[in-house]
């Protein structure tokens, strides 16, 4: 290539829910006579994405397709395109049936969907969906003596994907049926990175050896330039490229990004185009081609083959390749025939026993338990170790749902929040006349086994104030249910969050979060002493408040049912190692009272936000001292600083140096009662000052809330008034009902478009709502100024009434007349925004006399009118642009002080009345409208011959822009010129433009609105 040019064109494709803007770079040559012609003389395209954030951008591939060329400059001849990298794309302008016909090749660094498969002219030299399909057929069908046949999986889709990640994971999705829940089936299938593996486990598995994650992750080359791996992988295989890179993979977006693979694919593509140029002669099938990437193979449809690597982490936290697939070949090689990993010497096999409930990680658990039970049960005598070891669940019957006006919690929250989601459901009901909450045991089908009776066994006898008392399990077909005590005011961490009903220094003060903490910490020295030993997932949200203020524990025991916790209350100890322990409680109680204090989010710092990094933190210490919540030590007083040294010493790194809860319990109790020593007062005189303050925040909260309901009502009632006229819904208010009711004498405004059939047969719907919008906004805001009623709008027809529902003597025809005059006066200036320059006349009749009016309907009730006066008054032979008046009409003016001017039209024959005099009205004396000319009856006729062929004018001058308005605009100045020299003459005699004559009346000096 001897010389190059950059150009730049804007390029839309829409195809279904896909709109995307292109930047297509051209990157021109002189192409070669003898072959075939290039686009516009140019060798290279380049069609992609212009933004920051996909891989593939233009921002980033530009250089390196810019270095390819320098460096292989030696082709002259042919011509190609590279790009789009998106799948929607590219089908566009591969496919036979819908796609451009291009001549050219192209190479796509991408468009990986079944859908550019085994096309012609399309090159992908990224591994398409495809390749990654026949890898998992094919490698679950492989076996030796470290991997067993596989048969299930199941594919787990993140709400978001990148392009490559959704297509590779929804392409494998008719390999993969799901018949086995999660609990049986062990082989789970990801697309994303390691962070996304944390991510998953959190709160689910962690380091199961009975479950093997697969984890998609092509176009990353940390498994190779980084071997230490972290112990969330040690059950995951990662499938990615092949070390064959000659450069560092830069994942970070960003204006300094240096090399991702989709800019070495763009770069490698040119390389390959200018070598199979120069091969082409040779006519091979098979291109072999090495770029920064690595070696190139193309199989016979254009996509590239690689060798897949299968890599696994170590016992020691290292990665190593454990297989190698080749693509071309379907073939799987293993690498590493004595593999240090987590599964022992082979994978597990792909699904769990139907009957197996537990997961392995909770086996240590389960037998510290029932080793706890077995040492209880030596020292009674046989017919209690009967007894304890029998279990049976609460007869489903004896648990009745609650009254409406039961379900909610006691609070004065107004806002909206999980309680009023339809999604979060809290399963209550009532069970020996108390409210108990239903809590589900998952991995149990309700047939415990003897350690897990002897456990519930135990929790029957817990019988303690700061304790939610356990009633018994019941089993429903849907699931089986723990049944415990129900807290009146919800958990600890909705009261914390609840600042409305809990002010901070008024209610909530300093005091009353010792005695939370203290409940806290007499409940769970009760729960240690007792045969359950430990809680294991203490966090504020299982902690509950009644409705006297007294914070109970729940979600204990259960331990060989319920899996252990992993959250930001978990201890570090048992972040690292699966389990739960007396001083992993006491941390959970320091994350606690953290929150207590601050009233902030759980683990609050402004260190960071994410959950994820807290709990990475946490459980991978780095130099720097343990990371912990903040306390503010800086600003805290004597008492507080009490409180915060004893948080800090329960959340200490080493749990042995970590209190136990009796002294919790003794420090919280001695700090406590120091309070009142200090404030001089009795519990009785705390207790009473107490109420004080909660009725003066009650009558606080009660007149804030009066005046939201006030705003409400009042908007409420501005809304009605909108739809209906005051005294209807006034008597709707009071009454429930509209008595209908007659009017002597009203007058009728009736008005429609002329055309306005035609109009819509050229305009989308949504150009039909915007031009009547418009024009009834305005008619609208013209009504504001006269006593009248809107009644209603039916398509193009618009009803005006005055008269009712309030009488008001003979101003009702008054008042019509001049809002006529005035709509009138508006649609001689109007113009469509959709179809600038064309005329919009309307045809109006007023006409008076008696009328029924009432409300019709319950549901989206409306005043209707009834009655002659309304059929005449929307009679249809009327002129455009001139008011049309009846004879009874005009009497009624005639009475009044007003001087309308008006003209006799003539008889104008109203069907089922015969023959009536009609009139024009054309203006009111003293007052300056500044009315369109109406036209004459030959104008419109021609008008409605030629309104189609005008609108599909308008349609194609509207895309000529500015000119066509500045030259139309001319011609009008000129035709008002000329009629003014023709003076009376009018417009009866020829001219010599082409525009029809009743155009000019619509045209206007201003066309800012064409704009």
């Amino acid at each position: 290539m001897t010389w190059l040019q950059y150009s730049f064109f804007l390029c839309v494709i829409l195809k279904g829910w896909w709109l995307g803007f292109w930047w297509l770079v051209l990157i021109e040559g002189r192409c070669d006579a003898s072959m075939p012609p290039c686009l516009n003389g140019i060798m290279m395209n380049v069609v992609l994405l212009n933004d920051n954030v996909s891989p593939w951008s233009m921002k980033f591939v530009r250089g390196a397709v810019e270095r390819a060329i320098r460096h292989d400059a030696k082709s002259d001849q042919g011509c190609v395109l590279l790009g789009p990298t998106c799948t929607h794309a590219t089908f566009q302008m591969v496919d036979l049936e819908v796609g451009l016909k291009l001549s050219m090749p192209i190479i796509s660094a991408g468009s990986f969907a079944p859908s550019c498969d085994y096309k012609d002219n399309l090159t992908r030299i990224l591994p398409p969906a495809r390749k990654i399909s026949t890898f998992f057929t094919m490698f679950w069908n492989f076996t030796d003596n470290i991997k067993p046949v596989w048969s299930t999986a199941i594919l787990y889709k993140k709400p978001e994907n990148t392009d490559n990640c959704f297509w590779l994971v929804n392409s494998n999705s008719k390999y993969f049926s799901l018949p086995l829940t999660p609990l049986h089936c062990i082989v789970f299938i990801i697309c994303g990175t390691s962070d996304d593996i944390v991510d998953l486990k959190n709160g689910t598995i962690e380091d199961d050896p009975t479950v093997v994650f697969i984890l998609i992750d092509l176009y990353n080359d940390k498994y190779y330039t980084n071997k230490s791996s972290i112990p969330a992988m040690q059950n995951v295989l990662v499938l990615t490229m092949p070390n064959t890179r000659n450069y560092t993979v830069d994942l970070d977006v960003g204006d300094n990004v240096t090399m991702n693979d989709f800019m070495a694919a763009y770069h490698d593509a040119v390389l390959l185009f200018g070598q199979v140029i120069r091969k082409i002669l040779k006519q091979t099938v098979y291109v072999f081609h090495a770029g920064i990437a690595g070696h190139y193979e193309l199989d016979e449809y254009g996509d590239r083959d690689v060798n897949l690597s299968v890599i696994y982490t170590t016992t020691d936290n290292k990665y190593k390749t454990l297989f190698i697939f080749n693509t071309a070949h379907n073939c799987t090689k293993i690498v590493d025939n004595e593999p240090s990993f987590i599964w022992g010497r082979r994978l597990p096999s792909d699904t769990r026993s139907k009957g197996m409930c537990l997961p392995y990680s909770n086996y240590p658990v389960s037998m510290r338990a029932f080793t706890l039970c077995c040492y209880n049960f030596t020292r009674q005598n046989k017919k209690n170790r009967k007894l304890r070891k029998k279990w049976s669940h609460i007869q489903s019957d004896l648990i009745t749902p609650l009254e409406y006006n039961e379900r909610s919690l006691v609070s004065l929250k107004i806002e909206e929040d999980h309680r009023k989601d339809k999604s979060y459901k809290i399963r209550r009901g009532r069970y020996d006349k108390k409210i108990v909450i239903l809590k589900e045991l998952k991995h149990t089908d309700g047939n415990f086994n003897e350690s897990q009776r002897i456990e519930l066994n135990l929790l029957l006898q817990i019988d303690y104030y700061n304790l939610t008392k356990f009633y018994g399990t019941v089993k429903y077909d849907h699931g089986v249910f723990g049944v415990f005590e129900y807290g009146e005011r919800g958990s600890l961490r909705y009261v914390l969050n609840d600042r409305i009903s809990y002010p901070e220094e008024t209610f909530m003060d300093w005091e009353f979060k010792i005695s939370v903490m203290y409940d806290i910490a007499k409940g769970m020295s009760y729960l240690h002493s007792s045969d359950i030993q430990v809680h294991g997932r203490l966090k504020s949200t299982n902690c509950v408040v009644d409705n006297r203020m007294v914070v109970k524990i729940t979600d204990f025991g259960c331990n060989t049912i319920l899996n252990p916790s992993r959250d930001l209350w978990t201890a570090p100890e048992h972040l690292r190692r699966q389990g739960i322990s007396q001083k992993g409680d006491v941390y959970s109680f320091a994350i606690t009272a953290q929150e207590i204090v601050l009233r902030k989010n759980t683990f609050y710092t402004e260190a960071c936000s994410h959950r994820a990094e807290k709990l990475s933190r946490v459980q991978f210490p780095g130099i720097t001292p343990h990371f912990r919540p903040d306390l503010n030590f800086e600003t805290a007083d004597e008492k507080e600083l009490e409180v915060y040294m004893l948080i800090k010493n329960c959340w200490d790194e080493d749990p042995e140096r970590r209190p136990d809860f009796k002294k919790i319990e003794s420090s919280l109790g001695k700090i406590f009662s120091n309070l009142h020593k200090q404030a001089n007062e009795s519990y009785m005189d705390n207790l009473i000052r107490r109420l004080q303050m909660y009725s003066r925040n009650l009558e606080h909260l009660v007149e804030e809330r009066t005046a939201l309901y006030k705003a409400e009502r009042d908007r409420a009632d501005f809304l009605n008034f909108m739809l209906l006229p005051g005294p209807v819904v006034r008597s709707l208010k009071e009454t429930g009902i509209v008595e209908p009711e007659l009017f002597e004498e009203v007058t009728v405004y009736f008005s429609d478009i002329v055309g306005f059939t035609t109009l819509c047969q050229y305009s989308t719907p949504m150009e039909v709502v915007d031009m009547l919008n418009d024009i009834y906004k305005g008619f609208d805001r013209i009504l504001d100024h006269h006593d009248v009623y809107k009644v209603e709008t039916i398509g193009d027809a618009y009803m005006v009434a005055s008269g009712l529902p309030r009488r008001n003597g003979n101003r009702h025809a008054v008042d019509i007349s001049r809002m006529a005059l005035d709509i009138l006066e508006f649609m001689g200036t109007f113009q469509l925004r959709h179809l600038p320059g064309l005329p919009v006349w309307i045809r109006i009749g007023i006409h008076s006399g008696p009328c029924a009016a009432g409300v019709v309907g319950i549901k989206m009730p409306r005043y209707c009118l009834f009655g002659d006066t309304v059929n005449t008054a929307s009679h249809p032979f009327y002129d455009a642009l001139r008011i049309h008046v009846s004879q009874p009409t005009i009497n009624i003016l005639q009475r009044t002080d007003c001087k309308f001017e008006y003209e006799k039209r003539g008889e104008t024959y109203l069907k089922g009345k015969g023959s009536e005099l009609t009139y024009w009205l054309t203006g009111e004396t003293g007052e300056d409208y500044n009315l369109p000319t109406p036209p004459t009856a030959e104008n419109c006729q021609r008008l409605q011959q030629d309104l189609a062929q005008m609108i599909q004018e308008c349609l194609e001058n509207r895309s000529l822009g500015s000119e066509v308005m500045e030259k139309r605009n001319t011609l009008s100045v000129r035709h008002r010129r000329v009629g003014r020299d023709r003076g009376e003459q009018g417009w009866e005699g020829d001219t010599n433009d082409d525009q029809p004559e009743y155009l000019h009346l619509a045209t206007i000096d201003n066309f800012s609105t064409f704009l």
